[in-house]
Formats: structure tokens, C-alpha cells, sequence
């Protein structure tokens, strides 16, 4: 598979991948680990390409996700967030879940760089392209800043 073709098709996935995973909310196939964790997993209609992704906690939380083709691993991102105390419950959830489903193939590193709506706004700010990125996002809700995550990965075993 030559090299455009290749990341096009992982940018593809990735979307798909999140949509159904945690941005999918109550829809998600979240199974609780016995260490804790939380993983979440979904593969292709051809079963070729595989997601899985592991997070621990609530507040704060962290995670990865990890992308196979035919059995390996070929894309990484890990991840670290947290709400603030004050502003903690399942609706500060249900909005970031909102603004995940609206990423796109050409920002498939966790949400759109803008998603505004019921007077919340979530901005994520990123640098890179799906071989090597970092990023980070917050939501502000009322003019406060209520949560906030950072995030990076790329290729691997290449």
C-alpha cells in the first residue's frame, strides 16, 4: 500500500473508529477490566483494520488508543484530562462526546478544532499530521475553562 493511500485510509478509520467508541456515549461497547480499566474496541467491516482503546479513572483520567492492520499495531495516541471538581458531572461528558463526533478525515485527533453549542465551546489545538501530531483541548463553559486534556502519537512499526 503506498503512503498516501495508506494514511488516507487510517484517517478514515480513525473517524469511524471514534465515532463508535467513546464519542458514541451510552452506544460504546465499554467493558469495566479487572485493573480498572475501561477498553473500548471496534473493527472494520472487512475485519483488516482494529481499534482499541484503554482508559483508566474518571477524575483525572488518562489513556491510549491503538490502530491494527492485519494484526499490528501501526498507529499510537495516548491521552490525559481531567474536569474541574466544581464543574464534574455527566453533562460536562455528554458535551465533550457531542464535540468528538464531529471530527472530520482531515482532523482525526479526538475532536474538531471548534464545536460550540448550549453556550459551551470546546477548542482543540493541534500540530502535526496523523505520522507525528500533539495536541490539546479544552471546554469552556460561561466564559470558564471546565476541562481539559492533552494528547499526541503517530505511526508505529513502520
Amino acid at each position: 500500500m503506498n503512503e498516501p493511500d495508506f494514511l488516507n485510509k487510517l484517517r478514515k478509520f480513525l473517524v469511524e473508529a471514534n465515532k463508535a467508541g467513546y464519542a458514541a456515549g451510552d452506544a460504546a461497547k465499554v467493558v469495566d477490566g479487572a485493573d480498572g480499566s475501561h477498553p473500548i474496541t471496534y473493527e472494520s467491516a472487512d475485519g483488516r483494520w482494529k481499534y482499541h482503546d484503554e482508559y483508566y479513572g474518571g477524575e483525572p483520567y488518562g489513556g491510549r488508543e491503538v490502530v491494527f492492520l492485519d494484526g499490528k499495531g501501526v498507529w499510537m495516541m495516548v491521552y490525559y484530562g481531567w474536569v474541574v471538581p466544581e464543574a464534574a458531572t455527566k453533562a460536562v461528558y455528554k458535551f465533550l462526546q457531542e464535540a468528538l463526533r464531529a471530527e472530520t478525515n482531515d482532523e482525526p485527533y479526538r475532536g474538531p478544532r471548534l464545536y460550540e453549542s448550549s453556550g459551551a465551546r470546546y477548542v482543540n489545538s493541534y500540530i502535526g499530521t496523523p505520522d507525528n501530531f500533539k495536541g490539546e483541548e479544552e471546554i469552556v463553559h460561561l466564559g470558564k475553562k471546565i476541562y481539559f486534556a492533552w494528547y499526541g502519537g503517530g505511526l508505529i512499526n513502520q
